[in-house]
């Protein structure tokens, strides 16, 4: 990003009392800031689940952030590119509950934790913890905490309405509670492969994601911080190839891995993998492409995110509901006074086309100007990462001249069936929930 002004910091936001009630002392919030701010062209990246602050390519990188967190959309944000940091004053903030320089379990602890008097320091012995990280110790934290921290940031950068909000999967989420929570303060908010809420099949396997983590002895109820104590290395790269199969579509993946045999041995067979106890019999069938990728991409993340950070944000995205506290999302939305692109993607069934067409259905209901553009993709719920070409021109183009952008293509309900009707998500067998009669 050579020639663009870069901020990379950590803002000290002070005393901060989550949704959940419970307050920390201090609030730390990591950013990186690209671009010139001019008083009127601030635009907020909001990440998915496990990414960062590094939203884009910058000259000096600190190697705090690995794989995917790394400048995880450097082909959308930059010089000259659909969000423009030439043009506009980009930033994006690490959520609070993550683990690349936010607050969050895995950061350092005041020396006293509030409500010490109560006994809230002990750890989950109920002995004082050997360690000074937060551990579950940290307040649970939600999606609603993600825009009030992000609002307090962007307070003390001075940057007061935003020309937009954009953010991906769970960051979609993030940006609508943006046009719930602020309706005056952006002018777009574009929610990106997102929904109002998860279906009960994203949350029963986040569920399992989470079990997996916590079967793992060396998490330890979450007390793993210690001098000398193993991460819970197995049951966080477990929940990572559960979320990884979560986000490919089955066209994808037979593109991508086939039947087809890797060739060498598996990771999880050996006594260096994933935890698992060598399986005599099983050496006799082949090991294929499809696990070594997922073998590949969990040991590669377990270096890079913490296990608790992993419960802690999953779980925020699990418990958000746009319509919290109203009687539906029309209602949730009608205070926004801005313009909205919604981009969902055909092999999607994270966040499927039909979830973004009701998100879409809910704004028009509450007069809010909105674009539904459909991209024909079978690369499932990555499509907005790893598709560059199909995102770009119309957040550029939204961007420039909101919901006239001659990029932007708003799906009509025909074409919505369609897209519906030609992707089914994996779906889960209806005779599975019916009851004997």
């Amino acid at each position: 990003m050579s020639g663009t002004p870069v901020d990379r910091d950590v803002a000290s936001l002070g005393e901060f009392t989550f949704e959940c009630g419970q307050t920390i002392p201090d609030l730390e919030v990591a950013y990186e800031a690209y671009g010139e701010f001019d008083g009127d062209n601030a635009v907020l990246v909001c990440h998915a689940l496990t990414g960062s602050q590094n939203v884009a390519r910058t000259p000096e990188e600190d190697g705090e952030q690995a794989g995917q967190a790394r400048a995880w959309w450097d082909d959308v944000v930059g010089p000259g590119k659909a969000i423009d940091t030439t043009e506009y004053y980009v930033v994006c903030a690490n959520v609070p509950g993550s683990c690349y320089g936010s607050s969050g379990p895995s950061s350092v602890r005041p020396d006293e934790l509030p409500g010490a008097e109560d006994g809230a320091d002990a750890g989950a012995d109920g002995d004082a913890p050997d360690h000074d990280r937060w551990g579950t110790d940290f307040p649970p934290v939600q999606v609603e905490d993600w825009a009030r921290a992000q609002r307090q940031l962007l307070d003390a950068l001075g940057v007061g309405r935003l020309h937009a909000v954009v953010g991906g999967s769970v960051g979609g989420m993030n940006a609508l509670e943006w046009a719930k929570r602020y309706p005056d303060d952006a002018r777009y908010v574009v929610p990106v492969a997102t929904a109002a809420r998860l279906d009960p099949q994203c949350l029963a396997l986040d569920a399992i994601a989470r079990r997996a983590i916590r079967m793992d002895a060396d998490w330890n109820e979450g007390d793993y911080y210690g001098e000398d104590r193993p991460d819970p290395d197995d049951g966080l790269a477990l929940a990572r190839q559960i979320g990884h199969v979560m986000y490919l579509s089955k066209a994808s993946m037979e593109r991508k891995f086939g039947r087809r045999s890797a060739g060498r041995n598996s990771m999880a067979r050996g006594e260096d993998g994933l935890g698992l106890a060598d399986d005599p019999a099983g050496a006799f069938f082949p090991y294929r492409d499809v696990e070594s990728y997922l073998d590949y991409n969990a040991s590669g993340f377990v270096d890079r995110f913490d296990a608790n950070s992993y419960l802690y944000l999953t779980r925020a995205m699990d418990e958000y509901d746009l319509c919290a506290g109203y009687a539906a999302d029309a209602d949730a939305l009608a205070a926004f006074e801005g313009e909205t692109l919604v981009l969902s993607f055909t092999g999607d069934w994270h966040f499927t086309v039909g979830q973004a067409a009701e998100l879409s259905d809910a704004l028009r209901e509450s007069d809010v100007p909105v674009a539904h553009h459909v991209v024909d993709s079978d690369h499932g719920h990555d499509a907005f990462l790893v598709e560059p070409e199909s995102v770009g021109p119309p957040i550029a183009d939204f961007l420039a001249a909101g919901t006239d952008g001659s990029a932007v293509v708003d799906a009509d309900e025909e074409e919505v069936a369609e897209a519906v009707e030609e992707n089914p998500h994996a779906p889960v067998h209806a005779g599975l929930f019916s009851k004997p009669e």
